[in-house]
């Protein structure tokens, strides 16, 4: 099972896109998907006050500690 290794930000500093061990790089919407599909580990889906979707670890606060990809 792949687990989230690294995070891409945009300029504003929020999270487009995720690599995998695997070496993928994912979509925000596609780890979405494959967190809620069981293919992804350590990361739970939760939802925002607005209703949507989002992603977070499972024992951490925030997506800060991963290494960042360029």
């Amino acid at each position: 099972m792949e687990t989230i290794t690294a995070v891409h930000r945009n300029h504003s500093g929020e999270i487009i896109n995720f690599v995998t061990s695997e070496g993928r790089v994912i979509s925000y919407r596609k780890a979405l998907m494959d967190v809620e599909q069981g293919l992804i580990q350590g990361i739970q889906t939760c939802q925002d006050t607005n209703g949507r979707l989002s992603l977070m670890p499972e024992f951490e606060q925030s997506f800060d500690h991963f290494p960042n990809l360029f």
